[in-house]
């Protein structure tokens, strides 16, 4: 194994140069008038605040961020297109719970669902986009539960398309934030949407329910949701001086009352914490020597920009150990793993990362591969 250490210059963050004194104090999570709650910033992955992360929760209407992630991906995969029309299905139409209105004998378009989906939250809009890419909702609810598999949310289940009350419609804060983070990261050119205050159909408007979107120029998006069994819940994200935070608050008393509490959760993790960016994506953090190849080396990094979150103020104390295997005997495959960073505050671990090879290197010749096995058991 091949170490090597570094502690971050404030000047290659981009941040201020810091003293090395104490830790500065980060005062304890505000008091959050919910049933549970989750905090993360979207950048780092980090956990900045929690409350009953894994504990089972109802996600009303927050359950359309799934039904959105999946018409964004059959759209992207060009199973539909928005301006595909629609037809409105009886189902659909007569749909309980908050709606845009739609009309069984108008088709609709998929753009105009998207919106009355995310900004006015209709439930005849998520019926009718999951009957058009899965032919029923019933089917829709099980794609829904697989895609949630796939991106890691552990105790998720969804019997609908809309967030309806259901006994095997559930999942947890740390889900929710999961979802929420995959929409902004996996498709940018939709997440606008979550932003819009008001969107018009059949000559009804209906505004955005997220209060925070108009008290806070810092927040665009993401979803409200409510049911009398579920509470009042919203996911947010706030975004200030480079920095994104993704909040969830489930179970609070009013409309008011989970725009308040989002309110302190994203404001105390702009506040308190910064989230510098330690390694760019696809580029060479380190070459590391290559026994029996084509190539002497080979450049290692990441898949993608690395970013740690800590105390504001604290960038400058940060500590990285790259660590590779060794011997690297070829060939190496661009995107192999070839090591792991650690990087940590103090003596405690705040970011580890696997290294990849940035190139490949195709194993050497005859003379090459004999020349470098005697460098291997010579020890050189």
């Amino acid at each position: 194994m091949k170490r090597i250490s570094r502690l971050f210059a404030a000047a290659a963050l981009a941040l201020p140069m810091m003293s090395f004194a104490a830790a500065p104090f980060v005062p304890p999570v505000p008091e959050i008038a919910g049933k549970a709650y989750f905090l993360t910033d979207f950048y780092s992955g980090q956990v900045l605040a929690a409350r009953d992360p894994d504990a089972r929760v109802e996600p009303a209407s927050l359950t359309k961020l799934m039904t959105a992630y999946l018409t964004f991906k059959a759209i992207r995969e060009k199973r539909l297109s928005l301006e595909q029309t629609l037809t409105v299905s009886q189902r659909g139409w007569k749909t309980e719970g908050s709606r845009m209105f739609l009309d069984p004998k108008k088709p609709a378009r998929v753009d105009d669902l998207i919106k009355g989906m995310i900004v006015q939250s209709g439930n005849d809009a998520c019926v009718t986009l999951a009957e058009a890419i899965a032919g029923s909702e019933e089917v829709f609810a099980q794609m829904m539960s697989a895609e949630a598999r796939r991106l890691g949310m552990k105790n998720t289940h969804f019997e609908n398309a809309t967030g309806l009350p259901g006994p095997q419609h559930y999942t947890t804060v740390r889900d929710l934030n999961t979802l929420a983070g995959a929409i902004i990261r996996d498709f940018p050119e939709f997440y606008p949407i979550y932003s819009m205050k008001s969107f018009t159909y059949n000559n009804i408007t209906q505004p955005n329910r997220n209060l925070l979107l108009y008290r806070d120029p810092n927040v665009d998006g993401m979803k409200t949701g409510h049911t009398d069994s579920a509470g009042y819940n919203l996911i947010a994200s706030s975004r200030r001086d480079g920095r994104r935070v993704v909040s969830v608050v489930v179970g609070t008393t009013s409309e008011e009352a989970r725009a308040v509490e989002s309110s302190k959760l994203l404001n105390y993790g702009l506040q308190f914490f910064d989230t510098p960016k330690l390694y760019a994506g696809k580029k060479p953090v380190s070459t590391v020597t290559v026994y029996k190849g084509a190539g002497a080396t080979v450049p290692v990094g990441f898949t993608r920009d690395i970013y740690a979150t800590v105390p504001k103020g604290q960038a400058g104390r940060l500590k990285a150990d790259l660590t590779t295997r060794q011997p690297m005997i070829a060939p190496v495959r661009a995107g192999q793993v070839v090591g792991t960073l650690k990087v940590s505050l103090d003596g405690k671990p705040v970011v580890e990362q696997p290294v990849v090879a940035l190139q490949t290197v195709e194993e050497g010749g005859f003379f090459s591969r004999l020349i470098d096995s005697l460098k291997l058991l010579l020890g050189l």
